[in-house]
């Protein structure tokens, strides 16, 4: 038997906390809650973690802030809980890498479900025998289960996010292809690109410093005016 999938709720209100725990926990998950997210924190460094439910407005660090400490340090996926007026920070949620989000009130049904699909998604890309795992282009040859970057030429490492990460793989499995916004947020997050959000742009802008000789002028991820972005490299699997 396969080993209950451990989800993290971060919410400050103990009602919701508790309710969801147990709900969770009578659908076959292993649900663990804290109220701050300094308490989040430290559960989150002793390991075992597979998805963090994070509430947006809690007293002390706030949950962007959370979010954004997790999606630079690691690849553990976030659903977001908003209120439902709060339309800028879901957006700023998403942009800096939450992976969806649930508005306030909610179905547990419904967060169930995203639970499900976002779990589906991020461990379709685990590793098997067959999956490739390392691609080379350019001067660079990128490690899919590290999230890294190595520079052939001298040996530099550099990290990526996960959602730089997420991007760079679609890139180098359709090279040469130009691909909108909405076709890299479906490869990569299994969703639409909500109005005015702009995290895929602020994703391959951060790609470009990374990869790119002069990031004012790319001449591996191309823009395409009007359709989105093209990777221009050789491209081969390792």
């Amino acid at each position: 038997m396969s080993k209950p999938a451990v989800v993290l709720i971060v919410d400050d209100e103990r009602d919701i906390r508790e309710s969801l725990c147990e709900h969770l926990n009578r659908n076959g998950f292993g649900a663990e809650a804290v109220s701050v997210s300094q308490s989040a924190r430290l559960r989150l460094a002793q390991g075992d973690v597979d998805i963090v439910i994070l509430d947006i407005m809690m007293p002390g660090e706030d949950g962007l802030s959370l979010c954004r400490h997790l999606r630079e340090t690691g690849q553990i996926p976030v659903i977001l809980l908003t209120a439902l007026t709060d339309d800028t920070d879901r957006i700023v949620g998403l942009e800096i890498g939450a992976d969806d989000y649930v508005t306030k009130p909610f179905n547990p049904r419904e967060l169930i479900a995203r639970i499900k699909a976002v779990l589906r998604r991020t461990r379709a890309g685990e590793a098997s025998p067959l999956t490739i795992r390392k691609y080379v282009f350019d001067d660079w040859l990128f490690n899919i289960d590290q999230s890294e970057l190595t520079r052939r030429s001298d040996g530099l490492i550099v990290s990526l996010s996960s959602g730089e990460a997420a991007i760079l793989r679609v890139f180098l499995e359709h090279p040469g292809e130009t691909l909108s916004r909405d076709d890299l947020m479906s490869l990569t997050r299994g969703r639409e690109t909500l109005p005015f959000e702009r995290s895929i742009d602020n994703s391959i802008s951060r790609l470009r410093r990374k990869v790119e000789t002069d990031a004012t002028d790319p001449r591996l991820i191309k823009t395409v005016w009007g359709g989105g972005y093209r990777l221009i490299a050789d491209v081969r699997s390792v």
